[in-house]
């Protein structure tokens, strides 16, 4: 990857622990709070959605967009955040 912002490579630099999901790269506060409505209150939790899709990224915007209330730029910062996670640490 070529630019990595701060926050990215920030939560890249550990394993994801107990880690709220608004330390996830992408996701606003809007969206953390759509989130954590929906059950996804951390980071793991929403890793492991990101899994259950097979790390399919474009199906992971998808939902994030149509079920959660994320912009495009959101759920493509997202998921290139869980995708680089399970490179870093699968």
């Amino acid at each position: 990857m070529d630019h990595m912002s701060p926050r990215l490579r920030a939560f890249l630099s550990e394993p994801i622990g107990e880690k709220d999901v608004a330390w996830v790269d992408g996701i606003s506060h809007e969206l953390a709070i759509n989130l954590v409505t929906k059950g996804f209150n951390k980071a793991y939790v929403l890793l492991g959605q990101f899994l259950l899709m097979h790390k399919r990224e474009a199906e992971f915007q998808k939902w994030l967009i149509c079920c959660c209330g994320a912009t495009e730029f959101e759920a493509r910062e997202c998921s290139n955040c869980l995708k680089e996670w399970c490179s870093c640490f699968l």
